[in-house]
Protein backbone atom coordinates (compact mmCIF):
# COMPACT_ATOMS: atom_id res chain seq x y z
CA UNK A 1 0.00 0.00 0.00
CA UNK A 2 1.67 3.42 -0.55
CA UNK A 3 2.46 5.90 1.80
CA UNK A 4 0.17 9.27 1.73
CA UNK A 5 -0.13 12.58 3.22
CA UNK A 6 -3.11 14.90 3.62
CA UNK A 7 -2.84 18.09 2.79
CA UNK A 8 -5.15 20.87 2.99
CA UNK A 9 -9.01 20.26 1.95
CA UNK A 10 -8.25 16.32 2.41
CA UNK A 11 -6.17 15.98 -0.50
CA UNK A 12 -4.15 12.67 -0.80
CA UNK A 13 -0.53 13.49 -1.92
CA UNK A 14 1.45 10.00 -2.87
CA UNK A 15 4.80 10.14 -0.67
CA UNK A 16 6.25 7.14 -1.73
CA UNK A 17 9.20 8.92 -3.28
CA UNK A 18 9.51 11.15 -0.54
CA UNK A 19 12.25 10.12 2.29
CA UNK A 20 10.83 10.54 5.92
CA UNK A 21 13.86 13.25 6.42
CA UNK A 22 12.26 15.38 3.78
CA UNK A 23 9.05 15.12 5.44
CA UNK A 24 10.08 15.69 9.20
CA UNK A 25 11.69 19.26 7.36
CA UNK A 26 8.63 20.01 5.83
CA UNK A 27 6.93 19.86 8.66
CA UNK A 28 9.20 21.47 11.03
CA UNK A 29 9.20 24.58 9.76
CA UNK A 30 6.18 25.18 9.87
CA UNK A 31 4.91 27.64 12.96
CA UNK A 32 2.89 25.44 15.61
CA UNK A 33 0.91 27.29 18.78
CA UNK A 34 1.50 26.31 22.27
CA UNK A 35 -0.14 26.92 25.17
CA UNK A 36 1.51 27.47 28.33
CA UNK A 37 1.00 27.80 32.10
CA UNK A 38 3.67 29.29 34.15
CA UNK A 39 4.34 31.64 37.04
CA UNK A 40 6.91 34.22 34.79
CA UNK A 41 7.93 34.62 31.33
CA UNK A 42 11.08 36.79 29.67
CA UNK A 43 12.07 37.10 26.45
CA UNK A 44 15.32 37.06 25.60
CA UNK A 45 18.10 36.79 22.46
CA UNK A 46 20.42 33.04 22.50
CA UNK A 47 23.90 34.60 22.56
CA UNK A 48 26.79 32.27 21.15
CA UNK A 49 28.40 30.45 23.72
CA UNK A 50 31.39 28.12 21.97
CA UNK A 51 29.54 25.74 19.62
CA UNK A 52 25.89 25.85 21.75
CA UNK A 53 23.95 29.11 22.48
CA UNK A 54 23.17 30.62 25.62
CA UNK A 55 20.33 32.53 27.67
CA UNK A 56 20.88 33.89 30.92
CA UNK A 57 17.61 33.84 33.39
CA UNK A 58 17.33 35.20 36.92
CA UNK A 59 19.06 33.58 39.71
CA UNK A 60 16.08 32.74 41.64
CA UNK A 61 14.87 30.30 38.67
CA UNK A 62 17.70 28.16 39.25
CA UNK A 63 16.23 24.51 40.35
CA UNK A 64 13.06 25.31 38.57
CA UNK A 65 11.41 24.13 35.82
CA UNK A 66 11.53 26.17 32.39
CA UNK A 67 10.40 25.36 28.41
CA UNK A 68 11.95 27.24 26.12
CA UNK A 69 10.18 27.60 22.64
CA UNK A 70 12.05 29.55 19.76
CA UNK A 71 9.76 32.13 18.07
CA UNK A 72 11.75 32.80 14.81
Amino acid sequence: MPRTRRRKKEKIINTDHVKDEDISEDISKKKVKFEVYGEEMVEKIVKQSGNCGRVYLPPDWVGRKVKIIRID
